[in-house]
């Protein structure tokens, strides 16, 4: 199985993402490196991705999805996967589970500005809430609890007590 865990930034995708796997014992697995350098340089300068960015992505992340499950391997994959078209294009037709870790815009602009050494502006995170399609289908989590509690509940929704 694989399960993708999505939401704007500092949302807490990587946190959550890693202690389900850790949890789970399964491949847990950042959708940030899988970025190009250049597109780690726009989002470093504050510019927005474009679809046009983000395909060779989202093709790079579509690869490791379909290898896990062609492989029996079972992976967490923390990713933005902001609009209903990119979670179509990573997990269409395969045994993917969306999770999706939801906030205000001010709880998670204050959580930016708490982080040190991450490339997130106000600007980009305004951004992603006008991008996200928030999933109908999904296991929705609000991320106002612990990541003990948030990680718990993934669990418990997903039918790995």
């Amino acid at each position: 199985m694989v399960v993708i865990v999505m939401g704007v930034s500092g949302a807490g995708k990587s946190t959550i993402a890693n202690r389900l796997a850790h949890e789970l014992d399964w491949e847990f697995v950042d959708a940030d490196s899988f970025h190009s350098p250049a597109n780690v340089a726009k989002m470093q300068a504050g510019v927005p991705l474009d679809d046009a960015d983000r395909a060779p992505w989202l093709q790079s992340l579509r690869l490791k999805i379909e290898n896990s499950i062609s492989g029996n391997n079972n992976l967490i994959l923390a990713c933005l996967a902001l609009k209903r078209s990119y979670r179509e294009q990573l997990g269409a037709g395969l045994d993917v589970k969306i999770v999706y870790l939801k906030g205000t815009f001010a709880v998670l602009q204050k959580r930016l500005t708490q982080r040190t050494g991450h490339f997130m502006t106000e600007q980009l995170l305004a951004s992603q809430f006008e991008s996200l399609e928030e999933p109908l289908d999904a296991i929705q989590v609000n991320i106002d609890r612990s990541v003990a509690e948030i990680v718990a509940e993934i669990r418990s929704q997903l039918g790995l007590g």
